[in-house]
């Protein structure tokens, strides 16, 4: 794999079966990805980063409702030029990255519709190190004290390690088809930080107790889950703490709609 491999973006834009966001009741619109922040749908803001990112060639879309975002212009454009196509979303976080890799070329670059902040230069900084450390899987990460810089209250989940705190910037690297699998770690959903028994299960206990008491590294976190899948996972430190910020309910959409404004008037 070099630097000029072109990467497949999956762009989740899911929704939750049966259930109206509260951004998208408020919005007046179906579902959360086509929601506005500064006067612009969340998915449109990531997928017009995605596009303009060199390292990136096609763009999927997974989503369960894809009228509605294939109507916003720049999704249109995308379509029309033949660069980007829809994947069915399923029911889990899991089942709807599987659907969206399914005939693609690898490496895949996941991201989520509401990284409204994440710029062009934020995807192709994660996507040149993750060719660098010759990774299998990825996960991009913020330190603790470059998101409280970028905004204080933008984000209030972290990862505690020896080399310090770190949080979750919804981007994620599969490196080839095999280590697929390794998706399998989210069946759960993620949200470890609320669930430890989620940590036990993708990671195994010791895992847990290293992580809760905060005496390895991430780069040694990593390392001992690499051996348990058999895959090579590697943290990726991204140089910029807004790129942990997303769009999870008011008070994010709050601050991320006064960063834009600060960016763009």
């Amino acid at each position: 794999m070099t630097q000029e491999t072109k990467v497949t973006a999956l762009v989740m834009a899911g929704k939750r079966s049966g259930v109206l966001d509260p951004l998208a009741e408020k919005a007046g619109v179906s579902q959360k990805a086509v929601v506005p922040v500064n006067g612009v749908p969340m998915v449109e803001r990531v997928v017009r980063a995605v596009a303009e990112c060199p390292e990136v060639g096609a763009i999927r879309i997974v989503a369960h409702e894809p009228d509605e975002i294939a109507a916003l212009p720049g999704v249109a454009a995308l379509i029309k030029e033949g660069r980007l196509t829809f994947a069915e979303g399923k029911f889990n976080l899991v089942d709807s990255v599987f659907s969206g890799a399914e005939g693609a070329e690898f490496p895949l670059l996941i991201t989520t519709a509401d990284n409204c902040l994440v710029t062009p230069e934020g995807y192709t900084e994660f996507v040149t190190k993750c060719i660098a450390a010759g990774a299998d899987v990825s996960a991009g990460l913020a330190r603790k004290e470059d998101v409280i810089a970028a905004d204080p209250v933008g984000q209030k989940r972290f990862y505690e390690f020896r080399d310090g705190g770190f949080s979750n910037c919804n981007m994620y690297w599969i490196g080839n088809r095999d280590a697929l699998g390794a998706a399998e770690i989210m069946r759960q959903g993620g949200q470890f930080m609320k669930f430890p028994s989620r940590i036990i299960k993708a990671f195994g206990l010791m895992n847990l107790i290293r992580f809760r008491l905060g005496t390895g590294s991430k780069e040694k976190l990593f390392e001992q889950v690499s051996r348990r899948f058999g895959f090579k996972l590697v943290p990726i430190e991204l140089s910029d703490g807004h790129y942990a910020i997303d769009v999870d309910e008011e008070r994010s959409f709050g601050v991320t709609e006064r960063i834009l404004k600060r960016r763009e008037g």
